[in-house]
């Protein structure tokens, strides 16, 4: 097996999958719990918050847990707007955002809780700060931009985005996506000048259903889960301790190993894009060795995205049409669209993604795949 699609999750390391096994059976204790048993989980959290605040730059304190990226997004979004409704109810983001911010300014929009302006990229999916700040309105509270597209790989000019924005009006959070960024370029929010992040556990060796929101101190946001008051009263619920530690394990060990991973990632990168581009009528979309190093779009004109997906993984490589969240919907990339790409090129296109385990051997063969496979394709389909 060749897995290729670490933008969509990762193989938990062995080391993470170690912590979180004790977590789940020797320090299982609630940690609201006031015993020895408790206050051995809540020491645990306690770190793992520690980790995740190391690697983002801020005060353990500013860093709450959630379920993911999804919720993360969510609370950002709806906290904000419902903390900020005498000011106005006007949100900008990126067209190519994640389906957990889209949809969620979508449905605001249809119960009339939010307006929002969508901000179109250029060809190589990089959204200008200047197009940002033409979007802002009076009544604008909330600014969102990811830090890295997860279907191309993007590296979007957070930090000056985020320096016009509140050049523009203080009043004004600025949140930033960094679910497919942690682990692959610095996240350290004070440099971004984010008011809010959205990190993630699966997507860097961790655990799926755990993730993080950075709130700035001062930030007000309105919880969108009530119950028993955990994580400082921003999102009840007993805490998931076992992937709380595995996410704070995974983002330690990113943090340790990131600058040596992204140059081997990039040399992966490199290497694949050289066999590709071999095979005719083959575009690379975006700016790849401008972008993240783990991640690599690419379409071949005549060949249909999800075809070629089935053909690949039939012969044990493992590729995708590009957002997990969304690719088993039959729908045209909206990141591809809002890119302007070619419908053709668009229609052909896989999401190639790096991660921890991946070598040069499986890149050489895995290019071998893709281009019998293509060409198979081609012939059948009649191009």
């Amino acid at each position: 097996m060749i897995y290729f699609d670490n933008a969509a999750t990762t193989r938990v390391i062995p080391e993470v999958a170690e912590v979180v096994q004790k977590a789940m059976t020797e320090t299982f204790g609630n940690p609201s719990s006031p015993y020895k048993l408790g206050l051995e989980a809540e020491r645990l959290v306690r770190q793992a918050r520690e980790s995740v605040a190391a690697a983002l730059g801020c005060r353990p304190d500013e860093v709450y847990f959630t379920s993911g990226g999804t919720e993360a997004d969510n609370l950002a979004v709806r906290g904000t707007l419902q903390a900020k409704s005498r000011k106005g109810k006007h949100v900008v983001a990126s067209a190519i955002e994640h389906a957990a911010i889209l949809e969620t300014l979508k449905h605001l929009s249809q119960l009339g809780l939010c307006e929002y302006t969508l901000v179109t990229p250029d060809s190589k999916g990089r959204v200008a700060p200047e197009a940002v700040l033409d979007a802002m309105r009076d009544d604008t509270v909330l600014v969102t931009v990811m830090a890295v597209n997860n279907e191309v790989g993007t590296i979007q000019p957070v930090s000056e985005i985020a320096r016009l924005v509140k050049e523009r009006d203080p009043e004004v959070y600025f949140h930033s996506d960094a679910v497919q960024a942690l682990g692959k370029i610095s996240c350290r929010v004070r440099e971004l000048g984010a008011d809010l992040l959205s990190i993630s556990g699966h997507k860097l060796g961790g655990p799926k259903g755990v993730g993080a929101l950075y709130c700035r101190e001062g930030v007000r946001l309105i919880s969108q889960i009530t119950g028993g008051g955990q994580e400082r009263e921003m999102r009840s619920g007993t805490e998931n301790v076992p992937g709380i530690v595995g996410f704070g394990k995974a983002v330690s060990l990113a943090l340790e190993q990131m600058a040596e991973q992204t140059a081997e990632w990039r040399q992966l990168q490199e290497q694949l894009l050289a066999l590709l581009r071999e095979i005719p009528d083959t575009q690379v979309i975006g700016d790849p060795l401008a972008n993240a190093p783990h991640i690599l779009s690419v379409g071949f004109r005549g060949v249909r995205g999800e075809v070629l997906v089935h053909a690949l993984a039939a012969e044990g490589l493992f590729v995708s049409t590009g957002s997990a969240c969304s690719s088993k919907r039959d729908v045209t990339s909206h990141v591809l669209k809002a890119m302007e790409v070619d419908p053709q090129v668009s229609e052909g296109s896989v999401r190639i993604s790096f991660g921890w385990e991946n070598t040069l051997q499986e890149v050489e063969r895995a290019a071998e795949l893709i281009e019998k496979a293509v060409r198979e394709l081609r012939r059948f389909q009649r191009y």
